[in-house]
């Protein structure tokens, strides 16, 4: 098997992770009040919004260990299998959910439910393909592989935006009656659904197993191994940097859709034509941060980024949304592919030092554990952001919470050794 079809694999299964993620803050943005109950107040109605989407994300880390466990007993082709075949039929039974209209709370509530659950199979995919495409990858293509395998989350950022603009194009949405309300929030989850199914049927006909995890002893217990002694250690010091990572990029990426839509009073089809531009620009920004973590080192390149999001970002993000209401279009797009570039660029390099810091017979449990319990109490920055509204403006809460998230980062990455050199054939990072 070639090492180049395996990455690509892994690129296209992080393609559809993201795809299912990431479809409510753009595809049911425009469509809220299908789930909604009527009466809402405003901070109400978006952190319900924000519900939804953080439901998979506490999903995740779930999925991420229990997989994990298995990818490293059983191996990770078997994980992959059951996970993606999983979200797969989540997906679909999300498409042909009926609304509060149809069955009240319960539609919120099985939205949620669904979400959920689907989070945990999207959390067991990338468990298993991430660290099995990081095995094929040679060490000094590792940091590139990684940040081409993230890209991912650009690229579906982009499809998803492309399939909602053309579907509100021809079912426009404007309350709860309009067509796309109604129904056509449905498409891009069917669309969804079926890019899952074909990820599903490559894996089963094209991907082989890891030879580095068949070659390697077996631990009898992983996920006891991944929490004791040197491995215990690794867990932490990944767990305070990925939660500086998480809070950061879900304060300012994951919030922008309705910053465009709802702060700057930019209509849906404006909205999703700048999110085409901005995850262009963030796709190359992958690279572009991938190749100087490969270059540089990880770790500097994280600690680096930390501090970036502890100063600028909050900035960028500040001048978008105070200025923004005066700014053209241009500026506004320019303006937030600046700030997702500056803060989601250093997501490019975890995938790669994650894989690095664990030893094969943990390595899928450390890196999905790793990657995924971090996300845990940055998913609840909706809330976070409530909070904060008590003693500021409640549209200037991310600027807080970013800041935190890049010293976290920061010292999360300082902590830890670098890596980019390391063997992953060998039973142990050092």
């Amino acid at each position: 098997m070639r090492p180049r079809n395996v990455v690509t694999a892994a690129f296209y299964g992080f393609c559809v992770d993201m795809f299912d993620v990431y479809l409510p803050i753009v595809a049911l943005a425009p469509a809220t009040a299908y789930f909604e109950p009527p009466g809402l107040s405003p901070n109400l109605k978006t952190t319900l919004y924000y519900s939804v989407f953080v439901a998979s994300l506490i999903g995740r880390p779930l999925g991420a260990t229990i997989f994990g466990h298995f990818g490293d007993k059983i191996g990770r082709r078997r994980t992959l299998l059951v996970a993606t075949g999983g979200f797969s039929a989540i997906t679909l039974l999300i498409a042909l959910l009926p609304g509060y209209r149809q069955i009240g709370l319960a539609s919120v509530i099985l939205l949620l439910a669904l979400r959920l659950l689907d989070g945990v199979f999207l959390g067991g995919e990338y468990t298993a393909a991430n660290p099995l495409a990081m095995e094929y990858s040679p060490k000094q293509k590792r940091g590139i592989n990684g940040a081409f395998i993230t890209a991912g989350y650009a690229a579906s950022s982009i499809a998803i935006a492309i399939v909602t603009a053309g579907v509100l194009y021809f079912m426009p949405d404007g309350g709860p009656g309009a067509p796309f309300v109604r129904w056509g929030w449905r498409i891009p989850f069917l669309v969804g659904f079926l890019l899952s199914a074909i990820l599903f049927g490559y894996f089963f006909r094209v991907i082989p197993e890891s030879e580095v995890w068949l070659s390697a002893s077996k631990s009898p217990s992983p996920l006891k191994e991944m929490i004791s002694g040197p491995n215990g250690r690794t867990l932490l010091q990944v767990f305070i940097m990925m939660s500086g990572v998480w809070l950061a990029f879900l304060a300012a990426a994951a919030t922008l859709p309705r910053v465009l839509q709802d702060t700057l009073r930019m209509s849906s089809q404006r909205v999703t034509g700048s999110l085409v531009i901005v995850n262009a620009v963030l796709f190359l920004g992958y690279l572009l941060f991938g190749q100087l973590g490969q270059t540089y080192g990880r770790r500097r390149m994280l600690i680096i980024g930390g501090l970036l999001n502890s100063t600028v970002s909050p900035g960028l993000y500040y001048y978008l949304m105070i200025r923004g209401y005066r700014s053209t279009l241009e500026m506004t797009v320019l303006l937030s592919a600046i700030e997702v570039l500056a803060v989601g660029g250093t997501l490019a390099i975890p995938l790669a030092y994650i894989t690095e810091r664990f030893p094969t017979s943990v390595r899928a449990s450390g890196f999905g554990a790793g990657w995924s319990i971090a996300l845990i109490a940055p998913s609840f920055y909706g809330f976070m952001m409530l909070g904060l509204a008590r003693f500021m403006p409640y549209e200037f809460t991310q600027l807080v919470l970013l800041a935190i998230g890049g010293v976290v980062m920061a010292i999360g990455a300082a902590l830890g050794p670098e890596t980019k050199d390391f063997d992953l054939a060998e039973q142990s990072s050092g």
